[in-house]
């Protein structure tokens, strides 16, 4: 073949090749284009659950049964911190009973997050979202004493019961029978403790007020 004959070939090849290449870069990058939206649609999606309720008793519930579980979670947390550094003559005592609240504390979580999931909510997902979320407020402080320990518990226990008749108060206006009867047991539990932190630390009143 003559030269200038090989030359004009070896040209075309050259422009179909790259032709070709820039044919499959943009199919390549139109595939990729789309598996991106396809995974953010999936994302975005909502993991819903058939329910009779409402779209609104959905979203209402859901939202004041994930702020309950960012508040157990939290008072559990504590209940741990202070049966870990408990310390003094009564330690053994207030050690058992700390760990035992900590236990049936933590027996709530659970059952509620998975309550919201039936409902079609989204529930917890991450220990940066229970802070986010929390209103119990943590102690870091390097030293509690017992008695103060025993008394933040009680005041967070009275204010998770106040917060559960809430919540209770919200399935009741949508006719949630099932998630207002777990909450009367948790409320039921949530006095027995602030009713044993109380008489634990009352101090110096012997078969009285």
């Amino acid at each position: 073949m003559p030269s200038h004959r090989r030359t004009e070939s070896r040209a075309r090849t050259g422009r179909n090749g790259a032709h070709s290449k820039s044919n499959g870069e943009k199919a390549m990058t139109t595939l990729t284009a789309e598996k991106t939206r396809e995974i953010k649609q999936r994302r975005e999606a909502p993991v819903s659950t058939r329910t009779d309720l409402t779209s609104a008793a959905t979203k209402d519930i859901s939202a004041a049964m994930n702020a309950i579980l960012a508040d157990v979670f939290a008072l559990y947390v504590k209940t741990k911190n202070f049966h870990w550094h408990m310390s003094g003559p009564h330690f053994r005592d207030y050690h058992l009973l700390l760990d035992e609240h900590a236990d049936q504390i933590y027996a709530m979580t659970d059952p509620i997050a998975e309550r919201v999931r039936k409902l079609g909510g989204i529930t917890i997902r991450s220990i940066g979202q229970i802070a986010r979320t929390q209103r119990i407020a943590d102690n870091d402080a390097d030293y509690v004493e017992p008695s103060d320990m025993l008394g933040e518990l009680g005041d967070d226990n009275r204010t998770l019961a106040g917060r559960l008749r809430q919540a209770h108060n919200v399935c009741e206006e949508y006719g949630d029978v099932a998630t207002a009867s777990l909450i009367e047991v948790w409320l039921d539990e949530t006095e027995r403790r602030s009713w044993f932190l109380f008489e634990t630390n009352r101090r110096g009143v012997t078969g009285g007020r």
